[in-house]
């Protein structure tokens, strides 16, 4: 039998419990009853109309103090107006089922906030996509989904709006009472509960991110707009903007980018917690059109969809999408672990092997850039890598009679080929060392100085040493992948000089992995599977943009955000005021690892040229142009499916190109006249620029 003490610790609990509410339903039938709105409620208890409509459709449930004063206001209307049938003295308290579990000192109201379970839900691998909202607030939700980690209940980021709303994931809608910058930054990391958990064991959680809508900047008396003669993203607040000064007073810091459009605002961590948040001003041209097309314009709820998305599934966004994709690398694989000190016993940072370390790695002069310290104070003149993407033509000459009969040259797109070509690829991870005279090794990655100039390939197809396609004519500087090349074509290589490194690894898998998933589910959510027919496959492409806009932004966020961070691995200096010489940013950041791009782009353009010798091989045909990822063919119809080789049983041939949603895969990228695409070849231009649409560098400065 329980004893005394425990009765009256149970009774004491009872006591304790927060006030219970009644039914949404009848929350808003007392309101009704009494005859005031929903606008003068939320100015009675000083929160939003927005907040009122939450409670009485059941989509959040105010936090103390103001729970109370909502429920004695209930409380005399339910005395005043009682339901039908119910006696007048029933108290309110009696409608809860039970009472809420949220902590009375949590000031935050959400559309759906979900309770923290006991043992943290593991996270879906691709999570459930709603449709998007037609309207300004999201559809309500049929049931609170679990918390993936009970720190960050109400996801990774929000949009806040200028009625002070702050959309988050999954529809939840938080009321935000910062009117000041400093206020915004205290509120979101004292109640918002916004956040994600790190993506490594030894690495750090994602900090919050508060992205501004138009508004939302001008309460917080930020311009609404960014005006200057530089370009966008280089521009900046003065420091002598209110704003700015308000944030140094608080004593909270920015970043050395200053308050631009991604502003960073920190302060010194506090043991394992970090104070830092990140906003993104949406009218300052935060979200580039180029990488998330349409999402500026969109509501704000329908904006949290689409970051949130890419935040559950990439990262959450820390900048322009090279910015997050060379964050990523760092998330996926910490510079550093915890190990322990033999001498004192403590746990301290130590080296996490497989990373890049935390020290900034100065690269082989010929992997660098011309205006790189090391090649200026060295006075080196032996040349660089030139490891680019194809932009090649071929020559009109070349066409054959048959070709130029053919109605229609055909592109064909490999998805996020980079990616693909990330996969299982192994980078120097120590800093390089000079060899004389070397004995090539295909499994050691680095740069070799070797003469390919004797080496005798088909015309009709682009050299696979140079980027523009044009046959060696001298000893140059390659990367392993392509000297590897020239070997399995059966040539004979014999390196002149190399700069090699001994420490190896995969630095890239876990980025590729997570980035390809990324892709492969959200063309999935689009309705491209990999269990489609090549037929459906072209059918679904074609439309996939149309079926949901907001996964449509997305889908072109990550594969911006492929070849962003590939870029970004060799960033330039940017200003007007740097000098040849100097060291830039960019060069402090251990991420600075040229020889790591030279690899992906020379692996991915060696995959290429492979498939296009086993067209050649298998079909006869050679292409009109190379434009990065994407070939031309000429065709008898306006579908691959009209040359691309298939087997008696209707299966692909191994080996060329193959239609498919799989990064390395091939996707229709677009159809023209024969006779307009030998037009353009015989006035200089490359068929697959005009299909294709777009550039082929390489982000190196986003």
């Amino acid at each position: 039998m329980a004893s005394e003490e425990e009765l009256f610790a149970s009774v004491d609990a009872l006591l304790n419990e927060e006030p219970r509410l009644p039914p949404p339903a009848e929350r808003a039938r007392l309101r009704e009853a009494a005859g005031i709105t929903q606008a003068r409620l939320a100015t009675a208890l000083k929160t939003t109309t927005q907040s009122v409509k939450n409670w009485e459709n059941g989509r959040s449930e105010p936090k103390s103090p103001r729970l109370d004063a909502y429920q004695r206001l209930l409380n005399g209307w339910a005395a005043k107006y009682p339901a039908p049938g119910a006696a007048p003295t029933a108290s309110v308290a009696a409608w809860a089922p039970a009472a809420s579990t949220e902590p009375a000192a949590s000031r935050v109201e959400t559309a759906d906030a979900p309770q923290a379970p006991a043992v943290a839900a593991a996270a879906p691998a691709r999570p459930a996509i709603q449709p998007a909202a037609t309207s300004r607030r999201p559809a309500m939700k049929k049931a609170a989904q679990p918390a993936a980690d009970p720190r960050f209940p109400h996801g990774p980021l929000a949009v806040l709006d200028g009625d002070g709303c702050a959309y988050g994931v999954d529809g939840i809608v938080l009321d935000c009472p910062a009117s000041t910058v400093v206020e915004l930054v205290e509120w979101t990391l004292r109640e918002s509960g916004l956040g994600a958990p790190k993506l490594n064991r030894y690495g750090k959680d994602s900090d919050p991110l508060i992205v501004l809508t138009a508004a939302a900047a001008v309460k917080l008396g930020l311009p609404e707009r960014l005006e200057g003669h530089e370009q966008r993203r280089s521009l900046r607040l003065p420091e002598d903007h209110p704003v700015v000064k308000q944030v140094v007073k608080a004593k909270w810091r920015l970043t050395q980018r200053g308050f631009g459009p991604w502003a960073r605002i920190y302060r010194k961590a506090q043991g394992r917690d970090r104070q830092c948040v990140q906003l993104a001003i949406l009218s300052w041209d935060a979200l580039d059109e180029r990488s998330w097309p349409g999402v500026s314009e969109m509501e704000p709820a329908d904006i949290a969809r689409v970051l949130g998305v890419y935040a559950q599934r990439v990262i959450t966004p820390r900048g322009s999408t090279a910015v997050s994709g060379l964050e990523l690398m760092t998330a996926l694989r910490p510079p550093t672990r915890a190990v322990r000190d033999e001498a004192s016993g403590n746990w301290v940072p130590g080296h996490n092997p497989g990373s890049l370390g935390t020290e900034p790695m100065d690269p082989a002069p010929p992997e660098a850039t011309p205006e790189h310290p090391v090649v200026v104070t060295s006075g080196w003149t032996g040349g660089f890598l030139n490891e680019e993407a194809y932009q090649w033509v071929r020559p009109v000459d070349l066409l054959t009679d048959e070709e130029c009969t053919l109605p229609f040259a055909v592109g064909l797109d490999l998805n996020t080929a980079f990616l693909a070509a990330a996969a299982r690829l192994v980078v120097g991870l120590s800093a390089p060392d000079h060899f004389v005279g070397p004995k090539f090794n295909p499994k050691i990655p680095g740069s070799w100085l070797v003469d390919l100039s004797h080496i005798e390939l088909d015309p009709r197809l682009p050299s696979p040493f140079t980027p523009d396609g044009t046959r060696p004519t001298e000893p140059a500087w390659y990367q392993t992948h392509t000297v590897a090349y020239a070997q399995e074509l059966g040539y004979n290589v014999q390196p002149l000089e190399a700069y090699l490194r001994r420490e190896t690894g995969a630095y890239l898998d876990p980025w590729h992995d997570r980035l390809k998933t990324a892709y492969v589910d959200t063309l999935a959510d689009l309705g491209v599977t990999k269990d489609l027919t090549d037929a459906e496959f072209l059918a679904a492409m074609e439309r996939h943009k149309e079926v949901d806009p907001a996964l449509a932004a997305v889908l072109a966020a990550i594969k911006a955000t492929v070849k962003g961070g590939i870029g970004k691995l060799r960033e330039r200096p940017q200003g007007k005021k740097y000098k040849e010489g100097e060291r830039w940013p960019a060069l402090q950041r251990p991420t600075w690892r040229p020889d790591i791009r030279a690899a992906v782009i020379a692996k991915a353009r060696i995959n290429m040229h492979r498939k296009l010798r086993n067209m050649a091989t298998m079909t006869g045909l050679y292409p009109l142009a190379v434009l990065s990822d994407c070939v031309v063919y000429p065709s008898p119809g306006a579908s691959p499916l009209d040359f691309l080789p298939y087997a008696a049983s209707g299966k692909p041939q191994p080996g060329a190109f193959r239609l498919g949603p799989t990064p390395g895969l091939a996707k229709l990228e677009g159809v023209q006249s024969m006779l307009w695409a030998v037009d353009l070849m015989e006035q200089g231009y490359n068929p697959a620029r005009h299909i294709k649409g777009g550039d082929a560098v390489l982000d190196e400065g986003e």
